[in-house]
């Protein structure tokens, strides 16, 4: 499915809760987040009729966000239903990996292809404060929990931090050494609430490549510039949308818990889906997908454009 600039948008990302068991502190305050109304977040088979309609369109990846997907009560139920959507190539799912001890075989058994752990300290202590509470123990056995259930390929994000976890650059490319994860390095982006949060924290992600200057480069996954040490397993990965705009290879939307498209993660756009069937459902998404804009216009100086907070979206 061709967009007005041709990119071939083929990558869905469903959001489907913006609750999440923890309180990071660049994504949203201390009180956490006022709790969407049960009638306003889509019900699975509603989900589920979205993405069908989109792969007859071209989608063939859907990764399920949040907040934290695995509060959503019944996830595995939605993934064994995406799985079974016709077209549907790759299943993957952003989870901060605290309840994957209890979720990781049933998400194997349903189908889910990959991965993707959020983790960005291997301090326990840092943890509990980025955090506001949360137990580093428990993310790590949830990837020990990932891969006896037999998930490979994961990912970990690390959301690049100045002054918190910039030493810690090389611990966690140092994990890559013995298995193959992929540890991936992302800029902080200021949107919602959190565009304000400590500024100076901002750290580009080229600091990596000093911080680890054996580091070389090994091609492209999506968004994100591969790098390997020479003889480790895994390789770690760049992600820049504040210094290095990569929207020309953008191929995704967004799809939120209560029913909007985001063509844009950073556009104020967002087109309503919910009670849209057949004829009609496709028509909207060709239009949303053809809406979606050239470039972000987020930088040092300009905070997103988005309307919501990255947890109401989907990471």
């Amino acid at each position: 499915m061709l967009d007005a600039f041709g990119r071939n948008i083929h990558y869905l990302r469903i959001s489907v809760t913006d609750l999440c068991n923890y309180r990071c502190r660049y994504c949203m305050g201390e009180d956490g987040v006022a709790k969407c109304a049960h009638a306003d977040v889509m019900p699975f088979e509603e989900i589920a009729a979205i993405a069908a309609a989109a792969a007859r369109l071209g989608v063939d990846k859907i990764r399920l966000t949040g907040g934290e997907p695995l509060v959503r009560r019944g996830i595995v139920s939605l993934c064994r239903m995406l799985r079974q959507v016709p077209g549907v190539r790759e299943l993957t799912m952003t989870t901060n990996g605290s309840l994957l001890p209890q979720f990781a075989d049933g998400l194997k058994a349903a189908g889910v292809d990959r991965l993707n752990i959020s983790l960005d300290t291997l301090d326990a202590e840092r943890f509990r404060r980025i955090t506001r509470g949360g137990n580093l123990e428990d993310v790590l056995r949830g990837i020990e929990a990932a891969a006896r259930a037999g998930f490979t390929q994961t990912k970990l994000n690390v959301v690049l931090l100045d002054g918190f976890n910039a030493d810690e650059i090389p611990a966690f490319a140092a994990l890559t050494k013995e298995k193959p994860l992929s540890v991936r390095f992302i800029e902080r982006m200021p949107i919602g609430d959190a565009a304000g949060w400590e500024p100076e924290r901002y750290l580009a992600a080229d600091a990596v490549l000093r911080a680890v200057p054996e580091l070389e480069p090994i091609g492209t996954d999506g968004v994100a510039r591969l790098y390997r040490v020479p003889g480790y397993s895994g390789t770690v990965g760049l992600i820049p949308p504040m210094s290095r705009k990569f929207c020309a290879a953008c191929d995704r939307v967004r799809l939120t818990a209560d029913g909007k498209l985001k063509p844009c993660l950073h556009s104020a756009t967002e087109i309503p889906l919910r009670g849209l069937t057949g004829d009609a459902l496709e028509t909207a998404l060709r239009d949303a997908i053809w809406a979606k804009p050239a470039s972000h216009t987020m930088d040092a100086a300009h905070p997103s454009d988005a309307v919501r907070n990255m947890f109401e979206i989907g990471g």
